[in-house]
């Protein structure tokens, strides 16, 4: 027999050691899952937090309505006709006043101002100016209202050329130009007022101004004449 004995292996002592695992595939999957498990911890907490509950709830839906560009353009010209019909109640009919010779101008409340009967003509020997080219026309007055109104308050001023030219009144009686009327203008009623005014032969442009009473602004009558 051999004098050469082995001893028994030594029993193992501490934790097993674990096979080593492949490189890089064990931990990217433990931070992944614990990356997932932080954001839906913080989404929960960050839920109650606003709600007040236990539960997270859905966020209401927001609608935004656009109103369609049609319905500017429609309310801005309601506000455009608005505008146009307060503007014509104020006075003339006409902005700026200017008309041309054969149009109607209404005042308020309900006077209405025109010219007729446009023609050249010359004044006789005893007229003033005398002897002198001018365009006798008609003022004609009609008031719609309900009430007289004062037409000895009428006044009437020309001018003529490009350069406007003051123009005289003409006074001839055998014409029947005798100035402005000496009366009221009762409600319903019309009144006709013949009137002159200088004008050369070689002037085709006139200008007309009629005021009906003093609380009114001049009608502007213009335009050239045969």
């Amino acid at each position: 027999m051999s004098a050469d004995t082995t001893p028994p292996p030594m029993p193992a002592y501490g934790p097993a050691v674990p096979p080593p695992a492949p490189p890089g595939k064990s931990r990217t999957v433990l931070v992944a899952a614990a990356a997932a498990v932080a954001a839906a911890v913080i989404s929960a907490l960050v839920t109650v937090g606003v709600t007040g509950g236990t539960e997270a709830k859905p966020a209401p839906t927001v609608t935004v309505t656009k109103t369609a560009a049609a319905d500017d353009g429609a309310a801005a010209a309601d506000d455009e006709a608005t505008q146009a019909a307060d503007d014509s109640a104020d006075g003339a009919d006409d902005e700026d006043g200017v008309y041309a010779l054969d149009d109607t101008v209404v005042y308020e409340p309900d006077i209405e101002v025109a010219l007729t009967g446009l023609k050249r003509a010359v004044t006789g020997e005893y007229a003033d100016p005398e002897n002198t080219p001018y365009l006798k026309f008609t003022v004609r007055l009609k008031n719609g209202g309900s009430k007289p109104i004062d037409a000895t308050q009428l006044t009437v001023n020309c001018s003529y050329g490009r350069k406007g030219k003051s123009s005289d009144s003409v006074f001839d009686s055998e014409a029947g130009l005798e100035g402005g009327p000496e009366t009221k203008l009762l409600s319903g009623r019309s009144l006709d007022v013949p009137w002159g005014c200088e004008l050369p032969k070689g002037e085709k442009l006139i200008q007309i101004e009629v005021t009906p009473d003093f609380d009114s602004d001049p009608a502007i009558f213009t335009g050239d004449v045969k």
